[in-house]
């Protein structure tokens, strides 16, 4: 049950603290590259699903990390848990918003 002062984050609060995430390689915000799939809040509980940019990314761990200390900050959040999915596979031509396709020189 969440403290009757603190209120459930909404929706929007939880990923404007995700666009503060980059990803570390090309320095976009991971909501911006389409990277985040859901968010959802449950009691003080945060689940993300989220992709990465490749199966292989080096610094899955870091932008991981980097999300549950963000998502963390925010009043009522008591835990994070961030899922890596790979399914559906990220695809900047239909996930990225439409500055980062003009940033990466997809058309």
């Amino acid at each position: 049950m969440t403290d009757a002062t603190t209120t459930a984050p909404t929706f929007e609060e939880m990923k404007a603290k995700l666009w503060e995430v980059n990803d570390p390689e090309i320095n976009l915000s991971i909501v911006d590259l389409g990277l985040i799939y859901d968010v959802t809040y449950d009691d003080g509980d945060v689940l993300v699903t989220m992709t990465l940019t490749s199966p292989g990314c080096p610094l899955g761990p870091i932008i991981r990390g980097e999300v549950y200390a963000k998502l963390r900050e925010i009043p009522g959040v008591k835990d994070v848990d961030v899922q890596i999915v790979w399914n559906p596979p990220w695809d900047p031509r239909t996930m990225a918003s439409e500055d980062v396709k003009m940033q990466l020189g997809i058309w």
